[in-house]
């Protein structure tokens, strides 16, 4: 934390479960069913990661400083505000079949539609705490992540579309107008954005590895459709970014638009699959990149909308390094005045080419260009 910035400290509520554990994404080797030529081993999309990061917080004594809530399932009724009842049903087949593959690349186990229907529960709890004002901001540590999830199709590790759920609790119950998301997930956060790609209420936004995952999607030139034009942000960021393009990107783009905007709420798709020991992008993050992106944006929240942010977990797949990139995000959350120091920071801070380059500067140029064309 740089010595200038004055320490705040903030009520944040914790939200996470043991049975998000529990999801089983199979014996899968990486991201592929096993066969005669693929040797089974371990899903990219593991208990591993979350867990060590709920240890991480727990051994560095963060927890006190957290309010813990305990998640409930969310209503079939209220899953089909988004999801059709026959893509529930598709699901709770796959897992009453023992398991298999609910999606595109999105294994299941027996019990993952119910821990399923829990991870949105979470997404709810954290809603009402932070817009009853029980709290400022949360965080949810839920799996099956959901910002691939579509209405009616599974995709990319996601069976639920658990922040565009918790929008639209939102919306409904605390009568809110403008929310913007932020999604800093390595791949497109592209379920997210098709749910609200027509709505002018829900500025969404996605720094993402270009053309990574969802093949071909998230382009600069996706910008909303409809009442809901200019309302998508697409920053898609060339393989080998770091901690200069991205700070260029928030800088550029991403926090005169929010501002812009003047959302009533945040909400972050909080994927730590841009760090650079991640096995699924090629970015160069370090804890220290997302704990300023976090700073940046409950900045944004202190301006706007009282500070309400609320944070979802939802890709990173490195078990070494997750748990200090979402520490660092959590303790500038909460503002502790006694942050870890990330033993593998210098490491990656030191990795050639974190300055901002040229083709990136070119890419961050033309997707500004491309988002405020639309926005005057």
């Amino acid at each position: 934390m740089s010595p200038e910035k004055k320490t705040v400290r903030r009520r944040t509520a914790w939200v996470t479960s043991e049975l998000y554990y529990w999801h089983d994404t199979l014996n899968w080797c990486g991201i592929l069913e096993p066969t005669l030529s693929i040797q089974p081993g371990q899903h990219f999309e593991n208990p591993e990661t979350k867990r060590r990061l709920n240890g991480l917080v727990e051994a560095t004594g963060l927890a006190p400083l957290l309010h813990p809530y305990r998640p409930e399932p969310a209503s079939e009724d209220f899953l089909n505000v988004i999801h059709p009842q026959a893509h529930l049903e598709h699901l709770k087949q796959v897992c009453a079949s023992g398991g298999g593959d609910a999606g595109e690349l999105t294994p299941a186990g027996p019990a993952s539609y119910e821990i399923a229907r829990l991870a949105v529960g979470g997404v709810v709890a954290a809603v009402d705490a932070v817009f009853t004002g029980a709290v400022d901001n949360a965080y949810v540590l839920c799996r099956p992540p959901g910002h691939h999830a579509l209405p009616d199709r599974a995709m990319g590790f996601c069976l639920l579309a658990n922040a565009a759920l918790g929008i639209k609790h939102a919306q409904a119950t605390y009568g809110v107008d403008r929310i913007a998301v932020v999604d800093w997930d390595v791949h497109h956060g592209n379920g997210t954005q098709a749910i609200f790609y027509d709505d002018p209420s829900v500025l969404t936004v996605s720094l993402h590895q270009d053309n990574l995952f969802p093949p071909e999607s998230g382009a600069i030139t996706e910008t909303g459709e409809g009442a809901g034009e200019g309302r998508c942000l697409n920053i898609p960021l060339p393989p080998g970014s770091g901690s200069g393009a991205y700070r260029a990107a928030f800088e550029d783009i991403v926090l005169p638009a929010l501002d812009s905007f003047e959302p009533e709420a945040i909400f972050i798709a909080s994927g730590f699959d841009a760090s650079a020991l991640d096995p699924l992008g090629v970015m160069m993050l370090s804890s220290e990149d997302f704990r300023w992106m976090a700073r940046q944006l409950l900045d944004v929240a202190d301006r706007h909308c009282g500070g309400r942010v609320i944070a979802t977990h939802e890709g990173g797949y490195s078990a070494t390094y997750v748990p200090y990139c979402g520490l660092a995000v959590l303790e500038e959350m909460c503002g502790t005045s006694d942050p870890l120091t990330d033993p593998f920071h210098v490491h990656v801070a030191n990795y050639g080419g974190q300055a901002l380059s040229n083709d990136q500067a070119a890419a961050i140029k033309r997707a500004g260009e491309a988002f405020f064309k639309k926005n005057g």
